[in-house]
């Protein structure tokens, strides 16, 4: 007996493809997004990105060894071979298709594979979540911040995030104190330009979509 089979029959119309069956289902996905996801999207796009700028990090620092070692505690390289907690035993086998690393915030703890014996396999893991990631995010800054970030001073450290950097490398690249640095960042990051996530003992510092946008807008932003 297949799983079909087994399934409830409502779901038939879906398994077999009907246009009604699947434009209904499509509605309910969409009204989901909309009212469960949507006011946190902004916070979701940051803590992606600055998963992602922790991976080039790693990636430049020390190659795919690095990369890979740096997954998190759920995800163990002991190369050539990738080890992570599954639900059941599987060995999955590359065989020189690659695997596209998938950051999410919607990954708790396990990772998850997808497999399609036609497309590159994909691995999802959890992103490393900040303190309080899920509060929404202003979609533009309040007058008051606004007028605590016009000056060349943050102006610079805004950009200087471009790349993603510690608060002690903002402080070299903007030539002022640590201290400063720290400062100017934690303007940016309440007004939601920025974002920071923790790195092994560091923490690393990233322009937010909305961050990054302003500096677009400007003319600043990378080309």
């Amino acid at each position: 007996m297949t799983v079909l089979a087994r399934a409830p029959r409502w779901l038939r119309p879906l398994a077999d493809g009907e246009p009604a069956a699947l434009e209904f289902l499509g509605k309910a996905l969409h009204g989901y997004f909309h009212a469960a996801l949507a006011p946190h999207w902004p916070a979701v796009r940051a803590q992606i990105e600055a998963d992602r700028a922790v991976r080039a990090r790693e990636m430049l620092r020390g190659g795919v060894d690095a990369l890979l070692s740096g997954l998190g505690p759920s995800l163990r390289w002991r190369p050539p071979v990738l080890e992570t907690a599954y639900p059941f035993d599987r060995d999955l086998r590359l065989d020189g298709r690659g695997l596209l690393l998938l950051p999410s915030v919607f990954c708790w703890q396990t990772p998850i594979t997808l497999t399609d014996p036609d497309l590159p396999p994909v691995l999802v893991y959890p992103v490393a979540r900040s303190y309080r990631w899920w509060l929404p995010q202003q979609t533009g800054p309040e007058p008051r911040t606004l007028a605590r970030l016009l000056g060349h001073g943050r102006a610079v450290v805004l950009r200087a995030l471009e790349d993603g950097c510690t608060t002690s490398e903002v402080a070299r690249r903007v030539g002022v104190t640590p201290a400063t640095a720290s400062e100017h960042v934690g303007i940016l990051r309440e007004a939601g330009l920025a974002a920071s996530v923790r790195d092994r003992n560091t923490v690393l510092h990233v322009l937010t979509p909305l961050g990054a946008s302003l500096l677009t807008a400007n003319g600043c932003g990378r080309q």
